[in-house]
């Protein structure tokens, strides 16, 4: 009975620091993908995302394209606030032989306006952005002619066989990526609680 007991707790613990030495490269991965944002470093944002939503975006000069075109375009320019968020990692999951991990953060983010916005197109913006982002807390700047879009976004990080094992990155705050998820990972969605 005692060779069972030492058996399991070894076995217990090593499951335990396992999925322990996990979290350090996650939030790792999580940090530098957020800061690739932050830096507006697009090159380096299609490196930490799933190689899938890379290729059903255009691939990876059509997503870079496309991310561009998110922080700049002509009616905006958009620009992350935080330079050191607080991730909250969620524990990794395995499914088969993928495994995903759930990382959250409070994320404001700023949209300067190309155009000045008269307080009735300021307040259709204010609506526009509680929607898109899924949050009550956006604010019209008038004096600096932005909105200001305080988020919890989410990037659920996965790891499998077309990843080669590492972490790549799915950010719901583009919803043609949470889009590709719920389409990709429709099982697992379900399975992760999403």
């Amino acid at each position: 009975m005692n060779v069972l007991k030492k058996s399991l707790l070894t076995l217990f613990f090593l499951l335990f620091a396992s999925s322990q030495a996990q979290e350090p490269e996650i939030l790792k991965r999580a940090s530098e993908l957020y800061d690739a944002n932050y830096n507006m470093d697009f090159e380096s944002i299609a490196g930490f995302t799933y190689p899938e939503a890379v290729e059903q975006l255009g691939g990876k000069q059509k997503f870079i394209s496309k991310i561009d075109a998110d922080y700049q375009n002509p009616e905006f320019r958009k620009r992350l606030q935080l330079t050191a968020p607080v991730f909250q990692v969620g524990p990794v999951k395995s499914i088969g032989s993928k495994k995903f991990c759930l990382i959250s953060f409070r994320n404001p983010t700023r949209y300067f306006y190309e155009e000045k916005l008269s307080p009735g197109e300021m307040n259709e913006q204010v609506i526009k952005w509680k929607q898109v982002a899924s949050t009550k807390e956006v604010f019209g700047e008038p004096n600096r002619n932005s909105i200001n879009v305080k988020r919890i976004s989410k990037f659920v990080a996965v790891s499998d066989a077309s990843t080669n094992g590492q972490w790549k990155f799915f950010n719901f705050d583009d919803l043609q990526q949470l889009e590709i998820f719920n389409s990709h990972f429709a099982t697992e969605k379900v399975q992760l609680g999403l």
